[in-house]
């Protein structure tokens, strides 16, 4: 390219960032005449055809760009618009595809193919793509403006599909799980809720040791522990002394999350050394606080008498927790999958409720919960009341008494491993 040539595109360049569309035509079409060749004239005269709605002409120029520039996924894209616009249908749909085929995840080819099958009556698969341009897309705080509204648009769509075809799948189950536990039958009405992309697996995460093909099973029933029934035949006793522990304005109870300066925050800022989430310990990775315990010996009891989960530095943990009024506890996940979380329900005002992976239930003052806490679980208060559950913390019965003892020597050594010498 000569330097005069070099100056008309610089020229050409500025008057269109300063949006002086007809003189920067007008230097492109100099340009052109000057070198025939030229790719970038061709492509942005097609633009300036396109803006024109001269679509016939647009389809030519930005072709014969494509044909310079053969792997250069944006031109595709405008061709396929100028193609659409000139009423080739089949035309548009092979640019967006040959845009995709350079790069799959060329996010605006991705919306564009979306918007197409949209447009075409095909919802399922527009649903399909959107949700896929989305996840390109990131997290919404990074989009880019320029495709935020059509961004926003996509993840609007896939939702609205979702729901369409969550409720069709869920009307055609309804007579095959009518006969089933309600156990088994959430098992497939979360299968079905993956399937429509309402809700993506829940896997276990645990923070600190995972023992593997372990089942991701969010609550477990309770006829699998012995001590289960009579430890709920306590539930009286507890709550007095229970309420023995919050009847001097919970001096007691301190913030559940109280993390240091300099710790990350996360999803716990507006409970970080909050009193809306509060706790009253009786053990604490593995320590007891023999104060609070002498205060409560019939709950020490019972919890002596269950298989709590002994892991050094990290079990057994047990508590009553309190969740005050109008109070979310946001979604998060435990420290391994080798021991199971236990609720006994205490003081349970109405408008409260959990949350394990997909599954949720109601407290139910007596009516013991179990679950695995390294699957995504959160629990809200949206009574006036405060809400109060001893929570505790007992071996997964899957794993063997050989296996307690590998967790416990993996946890040494990790521990060990991690302590400064």
């Amino acid at each position: 390219m000569s330097e005069e040539i070099a100056q008309l595109v610089r020229q050409a360049e500025t008057a269109a960032n300063a949006g002086r569309w007809d003189l920067a035509e007008r230097l492109w079409a100099d340009v052109r005449r000057r070198d025939p060749r030229n790719s970038r004239a061709a492509f942005s005269l097609g633009v300036h055809a396109l803006q024109r709605r001269d679509f016939a002409n647009a389809c030519m120029l930005i072709e014969e760009s494509h044909h310079a520039s053969p792997r250069d996924p944006f031109i595709l894209l405008t061709l396929s618009k100028a193609r659409r616009e000139n009423g080739d249908a089949d035309g548009e749909g092979r640019a967006i595809e040959a845009a995709l085929a350079i790069d799959p995840y060329y996010l605006p080819a991705l919306l564009a193919k979306a918007q197409r099958l949209e447009r075409i009556g095909n919802a399922p698969t527009a649903a399909m793509f959107y949700r896929n341009a989305v996840k390109v897309a990131g997290p919404e705080n990074v989009w880019l403006d320029v495709l935020r509204q059509q961004l926003t648009h996509a993840r609007d769509f896939a939702a609205k599909i979702s729901t369409q075809q969550l409720a069709h799948l869920d009307g055609a189950l309804a007579g095959v799980l009518s006969g089933m536990p309600p156990e088994q039958a959430e098992r497939w009405r979360e299968a079905a809720s993956i399937i429509s992309g309402a809700t993506q697996p829940y896997l276990q995460q645990a923070n600190q040791l995972y023992v593997p093909r372990l089942p991701a099973i969010p609550f477990y029933d309770c006829k699998l522990f012995p001590w289960a029934e009579e430890l709920e035949s306590k539930t009286a006793v507890i709550r007095e002394e229970l309420r023995g522990a919050l009847a001097d304005e919970k001096k007691d109870f301190s913030p559940y999350i109280a993390l240091r300066p300099g710790e990350p925050v996360d999803q716990w800022k507006d409970l970080n050394h909050s009193a809306r989430w509060s706790h009253y310990g009786l053990w604490r990775n593995g320590q007891p606080d023999q104060a609070h315990l002498a205060k409560c010996p019939e709950t020490r009891k019972a919890l002596e008498a269950v298989d709590m989960a002994e892991i050094a530095g990290l079990c057994p943990n047990a508590m009553f927790s309190a969740l005050a009024p109008h109070t979310e506890i946001p979604p998060h996940t435990g420290e391994t999958n080798a021991r199971l979380v236990v609720h006994l329900p205490l003081i349970v005002p109405e408008k409260c409720s959990y949350r394990v992976g997909f599954e949720h239930r109601l407290w139910k003052e007596g009516e013991l919960l179990i679950f695995d806490d390294t699957i995504e679980h959160m629990a809200r208060n949206d009574s006036d009341e405060l809400r109060v559950v001893l929570i505790f913390d007992v071996w997964n019965p899957l794993l063997t008494p050989d296996d307690r003892e590998v967790v416990r020597a993996l946890a040494a050594a990790t521990r060990s491993f991690n302590t400064p010498r």
